[in-house]
């Protein structure tokens, strides 16, 4: 097996989606952990269901629908100050600590790195930018330019397509099982990033490699 490219997922695995929380809890006190929880599960099932059916919008929009969902659901009344304060705070969610760090060992090892998102190319850029982490990437891939989002197989082949490799030559590194799942399925090389110590997904497939955080995709990169 040799490893060409790291193909990064963004939401999760870059980026904690659960650090918008303390901003949830400021606007709705006591139910901030719950809101943030809730509001990401939201967000996949639609961009799974909005897949499955043909139906695509943006990842943004996508997001604040989940947002509007959850807060009817926990019935908090989300004002447009609220709504405007937590979908901002996605352009500029924090990075989990470690990750600068390892994606500067890994451009300073030459090897390609790339992020596959279901996030649109403003959101994606935002991110990034207000991560520090403008230049680590030779390609930030959206599933914006297919139209459908992971794990549609169209989503997966943008990373091989703009590399010009194998599958199995891209090492894709998800903290999202399913994703990883998903990505194992279609022929890459995978690792879960599984930072809740979270039981594996009942479907009958394993990713290549499983960590604690970040820095462990550079222990799997070293045995391989």
């Amino acid at each position: 097996m040799t490893i060409q490219a790291v193909v990064f997922d963004a939401y999760g695995t870059l980026f904690d989606v659960y650090s918008i929380a303390a901003l949830a809890e400021k606007h709705f006190p006591g139910k901030g952990a719950l809101l943030a929880e809730q509001w990401r599960v939201k967000q996949i099932e639609y961009s799974q269901l909005r897949t499955l059916c043909s139906t695509y919008k943006p990842f943004w929009e996508v997001t604040q629908d989940a947002l509007v969902f959850v807060c009817r659901k926990l019935k908090l009344e989300l004002s447009f100050e609220a709504q405007n304060a937590l979908m901002g705070q996605y352009a500029k969610l924090q990075a989990f600590p470690e990750n600068l760090g390892v994606l500067e060992q890994l451009r300073s090892r030459g090897m390609k790195t790339a992020i596959l998102s279901n996030g649109n190319p403003q959101m994606l850029d935002a991110v990034v930018k207000a991560a520090g982490m403008q230049g680590l990437f030779n390609h930030i891939l959206s599933v914006d330019s297919v139209k459908k989002f992971k794990t549609a197989p169209e989503a997966y082949q943008l990373a091989p397509d703009v590399f010009g490799l194998a599958t199995k030559n891209l090492l894709f590194v998800s903290s999202n099982c399913w994703d990883a799942c998903g990505a194992t399925w279609f022929g890459y090389t995978t690792f879960w990033v599984n930072r809740a110590n979270a039981p594996l997904e009942e479907l009958g497939v394993t990713p290549h490699g499983q960590g604690g955080n970040l820095t462990d995709v550079l222990h799997f990169l070293d045995k391989h």
